[in-house]
């Protein structure tokens, strides 16, 4: 199986022996406390699962101009994103060498790791302004990751952390959460060694279901992790619970058996476009994947990327051997009436707009909204069925 990004062995920061685990959550009773950003929480627990491998906690400043800039640390470790502890008050933790960190997603506040503190830094608005526009490709805070990014604070807490609970993501999708770790012996038990990974936030239609198929084919892959993000997303997007049963219902009747895998991840969408789908790929590497799908507009919003600026980047700004994960680039799908089946658009030149089944994400929500199923060719009935209650639930 690929090697973890950046060490021989995966090293999750998830506290799994239990006598070390109840001491230290006997420790961070007693420790100064603050309750983080869910974005901070949200890397806590990536780094407790495994997933952002190697990271050992929170990065200080320096390094994460370095990534924001070079996508790379000081010490010259590659990655594409800042990882940071953002806090905007930090009265209740001045002068304290160890922290606890208490989650704003749950009820209570437990806490969710416990972190070293090598440096409190101040980021001023300059370094802001740069690490949003080089993530980001824009500092428009109509954009929803600029916006949450820009929303946590000017603090940034550096250190190494211990991480303690898995935030809700193990409670409320106990069947679908998985760490890298798990990933990983999950593979190993399926006897999959070529493994695709689809990244997703939103359900799989047919055509999103064909690519994965493809996919499979075409790299000669035992099977496919579909992994879906479970934590916060811009409104209006659709839950992850409702994402998570129709993915289910299409995975149990259209993919032959031992060929795919449902899970899901705990972070929170960053909305990055380009940088992302590196991220993307970089977790999916610790996770155990050998390639990650990655098609039109990948992670983007609205219209700040272009279609296969996700794509290109991989070719432009990653080294060659930063990553050992591979790219499967995709190009849009669509239902091809002259074929009878979905194709990549690329692969049909002969086609006309008109030969294909195309339609928008609006129009398909406002038909699932009025109980009208799209056609069979956009979306599997059982699927289509699941989405059409859970938009109609909205009107009632």
């Amino acid at each position: 199986m690929i090697k973890p990004h950046g060490s021989d062995n995966l090293n999750p920061l998830f506290v799994y022996d239990s006598k070390k685990h109840h001491a230290l959550m006997q420790e961070a009773e007693g420790l100064p406390s603050i309750t983080v950003s869910s974005a901070a929480a949200a890397n806590a627990v990536m780094m407790g699962a495994g997933y952002f491998n190697p990271l050992t906690g929170y990065m200080n400043a320096a390094d994460a101009m370095g990534c924001a800039e070079n996508l790379q640390t000081t010490a010259g470790l590659f990655f594409p994103v800042p990882v940071l502890n953002l806090v905007q008050d930090i009265i209740t933790i001045s002068g304290a060498s160890r922290i606890a960190l208490r989650d704003p997603n749950v009820e209570g506040n437990p806490v969710l790791a416990i972190q070293d503190v090598d440096a409190i830094e101040e980021i001023i608005e300059e370094q802001m302004q740069t690490m949003t526009r080089q993530v980001f490709g824009t500092t428009d805070n109509n954009h929803p990751g600029v916006a949450a990014f820009n929303s946590q604070g000017r603090f940034a807490i550096s250190g190494a952390i211990q991480v303690l609970n898995f935030s809700y993501f193990q409670t409320d999708f106990p069947d679908t959460f998985r760490t890298a770790v798990e990933i990983r012996n999950e593979i190993k038990e399926h006897g999959w060694e070529k493994v695709v990974a689809f990244q997703t936030r939103n359900p799989m239609h047919r055509a999103h279901e064909e690519l994965c198929k493809m996919a499979l084919e075409a790299l000669n892959a035992d099977g496919v992790v579909i992994h879906m993000l479970l934590g916060k997303l811009k409104q209006g997007d659709i839950p992850a619970p409702v994402r998570d049963a129709s993915i289910r219902k299409m995975a149990e009747l259209y993919f032959p058996p031992n060929t795919v895998m449902i899970t899901g991840y705990g972070f929170d969408m960053l909305y990055a476009g380009p940088r992302e789908a590196v991220l993307h790929a970089l977790f999916r590497q610790n996770m155990g994947a050998s390639y990650l799908i990655v098609g039109r507009d990948h992670a983007g919003v609205g219209d700040y990327y272009g279609a296969f600026d996700a794509q290109t980047i991989f070719d432009e700004q990653v080294p060659e051997g930063a990553l050992e994960i591979k790219i499967f680039k995709a190009d849009h799908t669509a239902y091809s009436k002259k074929l009878n089946k979905v194709v990549m658009m690329r692969d049909a030149p002969d086609h006309a707009k008109e030969d294909f089944v195309l339609l928008s994400g609006t129009k398909v929500r406002e038909m699932l909204g009025q109980g009208i199923a799209p056609p069979p060719e956009f979306s599997r009935p059982e699927v289509a069925k699941i989405l059409s209650d859970y938009y109609q639930s909205l009107d009632s």
